[in-house]
């Protein structure tokens, strides 16, 4: 019941301080099929943005991807990211670096993902996007009928800059791009780049600037 209402507050006052304005394309995703979304990363506000963005049929069987170690540190984390957001948690310092791709494999079977694949937050405002984590590409040829949706998240890191707490409202926009699997004997670099590619020509505001 708590974590319920608190899914809703958070709902309500991410969509009021951002004006979040979500392409036709995510507020029509089916809730059939199980899907991970990537997306660019420039703020802890990110997931929150994308996943308050989905219908909420879809929204309680999509599992954002986060770091164990800052999601477990307190009890209120704990609760948002257990009771509120059904996170999925991964040890980012693991010592099998396969085991995060086993992990997301075997909750894909049941849920979607919310990932982002740059692995951490942008910093270089002059750069639209960092390299992909090789990650994507293993997630993807262990689940070769799964679909990869990309979702640009527009002027998210002037809501939430680093370093703030407090968020500036300003409004924001989610653009969604085709879905991607990966090809018959694609590479992996030449997935993540088709894939890094896929993410950036939904970027509005670099288009703008060619």
């Amino acid at each position: 019941m708590i974590a319920r209402l608190i899914d809703f507050l958070l709902c309500r006052f991410a969509s009021f301080i951002t004006g979040v304005r979500p392409q036709a394309a995510i507020a029509e995703q089916s809730s059939e099929g199980h899907r991970v979304y990537f997306a660019n990363h420039n703020s802890h506000g990110d997931f929150i943005l994308l996943w308050i963005s989905l219908p909420y049929e879809v929204r309680k069987q999509t599992r954002p991807v986060a770091g164990k170690d800052y999601w477990t540190k307190g009890a209120i984390r704990r609760f948002l990211a257990y009771k509120v957001f059904n996170m999925l948690l991964i040890e980012r310092n693991s010592q099998d670096p396969q085991a995060a791709i086993r992990q997301m494999t075997e909750a894909l079977e049941n849920d979607s993902l919310i990932l982002f694949p740059e692995g951490t937050r942008k910093t270089d405002d002059d750069l639209p996007l960092q390299p992909f984590k090789s990650g994507l590409y293993y997630l993807a040829k262990k689940n070769l009928n799964c679909e990869f949706v990309p979702v640009w998240i527009s002027n998210m890191n002037n809501v939430l800059p680093k370093g703030f707490i407090l968020p500036i409202p300003l409004l924001c926009d989610l653009y969604v791009g085709e879905p991607l699997k990966l090809g018959t004997d694609e590479t992996k670099g030449e997935f993540l780049t088709r894939a890094q590619s896929a993410l950036l020509s939904l970027n509005i505001s670099e288009k703008g600037k060619s």
